[in-house]
């Protein structure tokens, strides 16, 4: 199947709320919650990705002229592309029937590790959401990253054990999701962590401790404090907090203060490879993408991922060469336009 093909299909079994949409921006799902819209007014979903559209590359072609490498290594595994399928939950609350959590992340798991990437596994009130993200990363022998969510350090400390057992590249924590309705007046309460219960949080998951929901620089040295070897700088798709800068907006100076000290990831916004020569070239070290795969896997399952796939690397690499870029260390600010 084509990508257009995937997405025609997926127009057929995804909603009522998102529209599969031929570019995913936050216009046509705005202030969609139940849906994949942002909370609000809907201005951060479509600020994270009019932000990415903004910059402009710089095209030079007087160099060596060779094939670009796009592959990537994050804590000991090599990857095909510096791109990894983001955490996403409550598939049946906001993106239709055809896929609960359970069975979205079994494929998404398996087809991001046969296409040569890894996917974050999301979480969710339910116990038996993470059980299963464990159980698909197991079978895929590690390959992935589960994403625990800020609950009380009792039910946390749990989680980290089930899912050490898979023994994943890495474990996260999406502190950002301290802004999701569903987390609030739970009892015993979940929701904001201080820097001393994140470092106990990192010593229990004994495996790489990546941050999700960095936007700031303070809030990048405090994950450093904390004992996090990862970052992800995002505002949660524009979910849990109204007109927030874009993640592309304060991506630089957190680079610049904690790039070579932290793995950098961001997302928020990023649909092409294009964008993801972008995030490299403003600082990230790779990108995560959310809504494009749950899209991809609502109009063709596993075959959908790889479709996604193949067209983020061939636009990736297309974009390097055309930038004197052949290697993802080659990849340089000054070939945005205006650094």
């Amino acid at each position: 199947m084509t990508y257009q093909e995937v997405l025609d299909q997926a127009r057929t079994c995804v909603g009522p709320y998102c529209k599969a949409c031929p570019v995913c921006n936050g216009l046509g799902c705005r202030n969609a919650i139940p849906g994949p819209g942002a909370k609000g007014i809907g201005t951060g979903f479509i600020r994270n990705c009019q932000k990415w559209q903004e910059l402009c590359v710089n095209m030079d072609t007087i160099c060596e002229n060779k094939p670009a490498d796009t592959s990537f290594e994050l804590f000991g595994q090599k990857m095909a592309l510096p791109v990894f399928a983001a955490p996403v939950g409550a598939m049946q609350l906001h993106y239709g029937d055809k896929y609960d959590d359970l069975a979205y992340n079994d494929i998404l798991v398996a087809a991001c590790a046969e296409a040569g990437i890894a996917a974050f596994t999301g979480d969710g009130t339910n116990p038996a959401v993470m059980e299963a993200a464990a159980e698909a990363l197991k079978k895929q022998k590690g390959r992935g990253i589960p994403t625990v969510k800020p609950w009380n350090m009792e039910t946390i400390r749990e989680k980290m054990d089930l899912v050490k057992a898979a023994d994943p590249i890495a474990i996260a924590m999406d502190i950002d999701a301290a802004g999701l309705p569903f987390l609030k007046n739970l009892q015993p309460p979940a929701g904001s962590k201080t820097v001393d219960e994140l470092r106990e949080i990192a010593a229990m998951a004994e495996k790489p401790f990546i941050l999700k929901g960095i936007m700031t620089v303070q809030g990048a040295k405090k994950a450093l404090e904390a004992g996090a070897k990862g970052i992800v700088v995002s505002n949660h798709g524009g979910r849990v907090l109204d007109q927030c800068p874009s993640t592309a907006e304060v991506l630089p100076a957190i680079a610049d203060a904690v790039g070579g000290k932290l793995t950098i990831l961001v997302d928020g916004g990023i649909r092409s490879g294009m964008d993801v020569f972008k995030a490299l070239a403003l600082g990230a070290d790779a990108v995560l993408i959310g809504r494009p795969f749950v899209t991809m896997v609502y109009g063709a399952g596993a075959e959908g991922v790889q479709v996604y796939v193949d067209k983020l690397r061939a636009e990736l690499a297309d974009t390097m060469v055309m930038c004197g870029a052949h290697s993802l260390s080659d990849i340089r600010r000054s070939m945005l336009f205006g650094f």
